[in-house]
């Protein structure tokens, strides 16, 4: 395990008494990984799917959704009794319909990152290259399925979600939640969109992993926040950028949020990064995770609690 926060419109200003959950993004394997976390975490005692604001990102989206519907549990035996399917196509939580091989896509988003001046210019190249693709192969519809046939509800929580996406007409990040006038599951099919870019209305969104992969940083003004991170914290980016999770633990703590974090053991790395989409490895990354969340609930409950 391992609070000034970054200045957004959407930073959550509460009570210091107030927890926050953060799911970040990693593929199909980490959105397996996140459920077997907390199922460990739950199973131990530990409940921290009570957290006041839960903000998921890309696969993290998918899990914080699905958790305000289902028990970690529920979830937990649905990935080990799933059974085993073809590698799913780039995106996160699993991803939309592929448009071109996950090397290529790699690669492609890789040159675009290198040729970036910064963050910002860095996320409308990879909106142009969405909306691109979006034109060529529109799967919208065929994904906003894919994504409704997996989150046990569709209707918003009561307590804060939020979900992150990028507007891939402007590069600008874009945290929906219920008072956003879109339904959930449009929410977390774009925050997801790393592929072609997702169509809501008459806009289109990216992956809410392009602003940051766990956007740890919406928690700003919460007392405490548990922040999962499948990636291991690590990035794309260049560190310059501050898209680490390291930059956002020091931002949190920096004004006053105690902050602990859960990523991979060493064991298990090798269930992420480059098989990330990998969807028969999603068993053994969610028995990994369950593990984790079972071995540290002990250490976290006075954090939590």
């Amino acid at each position: 395990m391992n609070s000034t926060p970054t200045s957004t419109p959407h930073a959550i200003s509460t009570a210091a008494t107030r927890r926050a959950l953060v799911l970040g993004g990693g593929g199909s394997t980490g959105n397996a990984w996140l459920i077997g976390v907390l199922a460990g975490l739950a199973d131990a005692g530990l409940h921290v799917t009570d957290a006041d604001v839960v903000i998921g990102t890309s696969a993290g989206a998918t899990a914080a959704a699905q958790i305000t519907g289902a028990t970690p549990a529920g979830l937990y035996a649905a990935v080990l009794d799933t059974p085993p399917q073809p590698t799913a196509p780039p995106g996160s939580g699993h991803g939309p319909a592929p448009v071109r091989p996950v090397s290529d896509h790699l690669e492609r988003t890789a040159r675009i990152i290198a040729a970036s001046e910064d963050a910002s210019d860095m996320r409308r190249r990879m909106g142009a290259l969405a909306l691109d693709l979006a034109a060529a192969h529109d799967g919208s519809r065929r994904w906003r399925e894919t994504v409704a046939g997996r989150l046990p509800g569709q209707d918003w929580p009561q307590h804060t979600l939020l979900i992150t996406a990028v507007d891939a007409h402007t590069g600008e990040p874009e945290v929906f939640d219920r008072t956003s006038g879109i339904d959930l599951v449009d929410a977390v099919a774009a925050s997801c969109a790393s592929g072609f870019a997702y169509g809501i209305g008459g806009r289109r969104y990216i992956d809410g992993g392009y602003r940051r992969n766990e956007n740890a940083d919406l928690a700003a003004g919460c007392g405490r926040v548990l922040v999962l991170s499948p990636f291991g914290g690590r990035t794309r980016m260049p560190l310059e950028w501050g898209a680490q999770l390291e930059a956002q633990v020091d931002e949190l703590r920096s004004a006053g949020s105690r902050v602990e974090t859960i990523c991979p053991d060493p064991g298990s790395e090798h269930l992420f990064g480059a098989n990330a989409m990998d969807i028969s490895l999603r068993p053994a990354a969610a028995r990994a995770g369950y593990s984790q969340g079972k071995d540290l609930a002990a250490e976290l409950t006075n954090f939590w609690r």
